[in-house]
């Protein structure tokens, strides 16, 4: 048994091999280590190899997935080797003694997964591929429990950004990809190859030619090559759903930087997880497929007028129907979801209750078409949805006659084809059926021959069917001429057949048999069905996320009073009290209310200058207009009272202060990458916000980098722009930069206690509030009053020279301080330098340590 293990072990690789023995799988040696550590199971040890114990461990097959979800989260990939013969298979083959066959069925890893338990149901699951062909990276991307899939080309240095979009689970690159994530798992370069990718996915697609798709690269086709080997590795051969791949045009959507998304916390908060994400505080879809998609509609916002503008079209038309977006949403509760049930069916994973879902979505998708049919004046947008959601009516049919009411999840009892559907089927049923009468039948006849009340006709997986009677009555059935066959004693009862018995449990045997091939059957021709439609049902599923998505953002608009943005073309950005949606739900949580601001940019005032103390709002404001602008351009309402919004190509975000110590860059070192990535993309039509540049550094340093930064972003990148910041120096750039405006959150001090109102005003920042936020904090207020002393001093030099730092060297307590240290310093190296050691007494010796003591104390 160690033998076969090894060989597969070794076939395994880096993954931990699952190794079934019976209802377990076992885990040995490290694999055993390592999975014991993460799922926090007992560690034994069986047997020896080499002279030491085999570490060893194991999980239940029936609850194997609940352990698999633990070990893909805690980075683990898994091989799944299971037995591919039964016992009496491996007898006739080789003996009493002959080792059951077992082989890797398939690999478990993070971008793979199809599970229904393994998967959030409303997170994308995306497996992404990349490779370089001549300097130019492909990148294909596929999410497998869907079947969605997408090619794009980029430059090596926006790999990060898309990958940032992407949100992949796992990314595959050719080994020593130069750029590719340190965790991307590394293959055989020569699997990524363009020619072998156009020819795997014209297979897969059963075309001649891919011109019907889209326009691909021969980096995209290579990208795609490599994601299709890497699924035929896992799966062992067996492919999951592909949908015909899409080509993700350059220019189509916003383009956001990874430091971007993680800034304005899109799609995960600051401090992981979804809570406290932008998408956690407007996601109101009912499915986990409309969830799914709004995820995705807010990593790429579109760049297309025209779209976003028909996407609004069809949020606005359900916002302004409350009745109506109440009883669609109520039918799209019920639909399960189609496109993962697909998934599963068409990579071999699918169970009875998967058809079930199929049926059920579909019918679902038919009675919504007929229902939103009925509208007149419908949005042009749903006109082209609403043919996707019908077509599926012989399907339908034929899934409603096989099937039961509620499938079960597994099929290997049986019970799945529905009464009626298969005649033959039915009178297996009746057989086994009619046996089972007759068991209970013959149970109430032997009990009467025999006299045995007790007597019962038990079954067990072992024995099959068999008689069963107390101890003290076994002499009776154990007479020559009884008609019953001893076959087991046991404590208190012994167990026998009998002729009667052995025919009719070989006839509930046969037919249960038989039964079950045909279900198996029957479940094959349905499956089959489904494959065969796979693109029609996928497009329904998409067809329902669409308008999930769309009802939800209508309903999360009439939740919070939000407004329908104007598109223009134009580079104006126009927001009338404008929020922070999760900084707002977060208030409103807490019984508070957001203060709401305005923000209006234009081609003459194109660049803000907002001051203001720390906690005074300004970060808030910045991000509140990016995320409007964002949520604008996917498609759906703003919190806001109005906005106009001028396309934006581009979003940066360089808030917060972080470090990135795994590429040896400090804070500021990654404020300036970040910086410096903004002023070499960012266009007329992009959107900035920076906030508090040049702090990293050193006061005149960092003025001066702030400088020159704002006056780069308005006189070179010409960007809408607001900059927050603290140096008051920078108010002097509205006398060189006609373009820019000066602001500030207003802040008052009352009673010695500062006032924050989170309100902006135009204007300089009157004062610094640095102390009053200190004392906030709670900084001791002895280091408060220090500090306040200091800022007085150097206040006072750089009013007398003009200086920032003017005077500091001269400040008493600083100087009295370290004169007075190095008096003390001197005057003990002189009375050490005097002393005759040696002539010392160990009593004299002592009282000296004891005076120098007390002197060092004064």
């Amino acid at each position: 048994m160690m033998a076969q293990y090894l060989a597969l072990k070794q076939e395994a690789g880096d993954c931990l091999l699952f190794y079934r023995m019976g209802d377990f799988f076992e885990l040995f040696f490290d694999d055993a280590k390592t999975a014991a550590q993460v799922l926090d199971i007992a560690l034994t040890s069986r047997g020896e190899h080499a002279g030491a114990p085999i570490p060893m461990c194991g999980v239940p097959v029936h609850s194997a997935e609940g352990y698999l979800a633990r070990l893909i989260k805690a980075g683990c990939r898994v091989a799944i080797a299971e037995q591919v013969e039964t016992p009496e298979e491996a007898k006739q083959r080789g003996g009493s003694k002959a080792l059951v066959a077992r082989d890797i069925v398939r690999f478990v890893t993070a971008g793979t997964l199809t599970e229904e338990a393994l998967l959030n149901p409303r997170s994308a699951n995306v497996l992404a591929a990349l490779c370089d062909v001549r300097g130019s990276v492909g990148i294909a991307a596929c999410d497998i429990s869907t079947g969605r899939m997408e090619l794009e080309e980029c430059a090596p240095e926006a790999v990060g950004a898309a990958l940032a979009r992407i949100g992949a689970s796992e990314v595959v690159a050719p080994e020593g990809l130069d750029g590719a994530p340190l965790d991307a798992v590394p293959r055989d370069g020569r699997s990524f190859d363009s020619g072998e990718g156009e020819a795997r996915l014209k297979a897969i697609h059963g075309v001649t030619t891919l011109d019907g798709f889209g326009q691909f690269t021969r980096a995209m086709l290579a990208a795609a090559g490599g994601l299709i080997a890497y699924l035929d590795h896992v799966g062992r051969g067996a492919l999951p759903l592909l949908l015909p791949p899409v080509a993700r045009a350059s220019g189509g959507h916003m383009a956001m930087d990874e430091a971007t998304r993680a800034s304005l916390e899109i799609l995960v908060a600051s401090g992981g997880g979804r809570t406290g994400s932008l998408v956690a505080a407007i996601d109101r879809c009912v499915t986990g497929a409309g969830a799914r998609l709004l995820a995705d509609d807010l990593s790429a916002p579109l760049t297309d007028a025209g779209a976003i503008r028909a996407r609004l079209e069809l949020v606005s038309w359900l916002h302004d129907d409350p009745l109506l977006r109440e009883d669609l949403r109520a039918v799209l509760r019920a639909a399960p979801d189609v496109g993962r049930a697909l998934g599963r069916v068409v990579a071999g994973r699918g169970s009875p209750r998967d058809l079930g879902q199929l049926r059920d979505g579909l019918a679902e998708a038919r009675r919504l078409r007929d229902y939103l049919s009925a509208r007149s004046e419908r949005p042009a947008l749903l006109d082209k949805l609403l043919p996707k959601l019908g077509g599926h009516g012989a399907l339908v049919d034929l899934f409603s006659r096989a099937l039961v009411p509620s499938p079960p999840t597994e099929r290997a009892q049986g019970g799945f084809i529905a009464e009626g559907y298969d005649a033959s089927l039915d009178e297996l049923r009746r057989t086994s059926g009619n046996a089972r009468r007759a068991i209970a039948a013959l149970e109430a006849k032997y009990r009467d021959e025999t006299g045995i009340s007790a007597l019962k006709i038990k079954h067990n997986g072992v024995l099959g069917y068999f008689i069963e009677v107390p101890a003290k009555h076994a002499d009776k059935l154990m007479a020559g001429d009884s008609g019953f066959t001893h076959r087991q004693t046991m404590a208190g009862a012994v167990r026998f057949n009998a002729l009667a018995l052995h025919e009719e449990a070989s006839r509930i045997a046969e037919a249960g048999g038989h039964a079950l091939a045909a279900e198996e059957a029957h479940f094959e021709e349905l499956v089959g069905e489904a494959v065969n439609a796979r693109e029609a049902i996928a497009a329904t599923a998409d067809a329902l996320a669409r308008i999930d998505v769309s009802a939800g953002q209508a309903e999360r608009a009439a939740e919070g009073g939000w407004a329908l943005p104007k598109i223009s073309e134009g580079l104006d950005l126009d927001i009338r009290s404008g929020r922070h949606p999760v900084v707002e739900a977060a208030l409103a949580a807490g019984g508070e209310r957001f203060v709401a601001n305005d923000c209006v940019l234009s081609e003459q005032d194109r660049l803000w200058l907002v001051g203001g103390p720390n906690m005074g709002g300004k970060s808030t404001f910045l991000r509140q207009n990016a995320l409007v602008v964002l949520l604008a351009q996917a498609g759906g309402f703003v919190p806001a009272e109005s906005a106009t919004v001028g396309m934006v190509d581009r979003l940066f975000s360089r808030v917060g202060a972080s470090d990135n110590l795994a590429r040896g860059r400090s804070t500021f070192m990654v404020e300036m990458v970040e910086t410096a990535a903004i002023l070499s993309q960012a266009t007329e039509r992009s959107f900035v916000i920076l906030d508090e540049v040049g702090r990293g550094t050193s006061t005149y340093d960092g003025l001066a980098l702030a400088w020159a930064v704002v006056e780069a972003v308005h006189s070179i990148n010409r960007s809408r722009c607001l900059f927050a910041t603290h140096y008051h120096e920078l108010s002097r750039l509205a006398e060189s930069c006609g373009a820019l405006s000066l602001h500030h959150v207003r802040a008052r001090e009352w009673k010695g206690e500062l006032v924050l109102l989170h309100e902006l005003a135009e204007g300089p920042a009157d004062k610094s509030y640095g102390l009053a936020v200190a004392r906030l904090a709670g900084v001791p207020d002895a280091v408060v009053r220090r500090a306040k002393a200091v800022l007085d001093k150097l206040e006072k030099g750089r009013a007398e020279t003009g200086g920032l730092a003017a005077g500091l060297g001269d400040l008493p307590l600083f100087a009295a301080a370290l004169d007075a240290a190095e008096e003390k310093v001197d005057a003990l190296r002189a009375r050490l330098e005097g002393l005759d050691i040696d002539a010392l007494s160990p009593r004299e010796a002592l009282d000296l340590l004891y005076e120098l003591k007390r002197e060092a104390g004064e």
